[in-house]
């Protein structure tokens, strides 16, 4: 009896993310070299794949060395601190920050100058050492709150005007509670009988419009293989989504993590992915499952 194998036809990068690995094929194609602020995206098997093509990841302190070359910005965005060590190096940025990540820098920095005169906060919800998060907070120069839950709310002072920002793919959910809990909060300290509290919808739709189609995908099928890199952040939350729906799933980051006792005969079995995941990472694990039992992938 044999097991149906169906790829997630909406699964695969993000727009911003196939953005910059497009900025960067071209880069390389034309001058056979690159150099990447940070991980292009956090999926080892995309990063090897143009690893041979000639990019190279490099760090802060290494960009600071490099002079009259090539430095790509990913779709993280990065802090003005960057783009003005690029300008003293004479370094040519080829920019593929995410639109969106952008609309949000300069959110984040408008906010920042209105609320000066009130003494207002900002505040990120998001992972404290996120390349997007640092990014976001560099447009203030650091003076952001940045919280990774709920819990740390009590970080705020409630008795300040607070304006709340979120990473772009975190969890709108718990995004959510956050804002509620900060409402119900801030109401016990209302600022001259006034509620001085404004949450903004900064979290991607592409990234938070997937739940809904992931649970759907996850619980058609008997069995779940969700494809991530280890340091995504999307992947870890999109995994968690799946596995609510689904028990029966299981993360790996490359085809050769799959195990062979997962499978059985006449399963329906799904392969999805995070917005870092390629679609040729899908469709190889889609085909090493094949071999397993001899599957018909459809």
């Amino acid at each position: 009896m044999k097991m149906h194998i169906s790829i997630d036809k909406k699964a695969g990068f993000c727009s911003g993310v196939k953005k910059a690995i497009r900025k960067a094929e071209e880069a390389l194609v034309q001058h056979g070299s690159l150099y990447c602020l940070g991980q292009i995206v956090h999926n080892e098997a995309e990063e090897s794949r143009l690893q041979t093509l000639g990019l190279q990841v490099i760090n802060p302190e290494q960009m600071k060395q490099l002079h009259n070359t090539r430095v790509l910005i990913r779709a993280h965005g990065e802090p003005p601190e960057t783009y003005r060590i690029a300008a003293e190096n004479n370094l040519t940025l080829i920019d593929a920050t995410c639109p969106v990540v952008l609309r949000l820098q300069q959110k984040i920095k408008k906010s920042f100058e209105t609320g000066k005169a009130t003494q207002a906060q900002v505040v990120i919800y998001g992972r404290k050492n996120h390349p997007e998060v640092i990014g976001l907070n560099g447009q203030i120069r650091n003076k952001a709150l940045v919280i990774e839950g709920p819990e740390e709310i009590d970080k705020i002072d409630l008795s300040r005007p607070v304006s709340l920002f979120a990473q772009t793919t975190k969890n709108k959910n718990t995004y959510q509670e956050i804002i509620q809990r900060i409402e119900a909060e801030k109401g016990k300290v209302m600022i001259g009988g006034e509620l001085h509290f404004t949450s903004n919808n900064s979290i991607c739709a592409q990234v938070s419009n997937r739940d809904a189609h992931l649970r759907d995908f996850a619980g058609a099928n008997d069995l779940l293989i969700f494809v991530a890199g280890k340091n995504s952040s999307n992947g870890k939350y999109l995994y968690s989504v799946c596995r609510d729906a689904n028990p029966n799933t299981f993360m790996v980051s490359s085809p050769g993590e799959l195990e062979p006792a997962w499978f059985s005969p006449g399963q329906k079995v799904g392969v999805s992915g995070a917005t870092s995941t390629p679609e040729w990472l899908l469709e190889a694990v889609a085909a090493k499952i094949s071999t397993f039992k001899y599957p018909n992938i459809w």
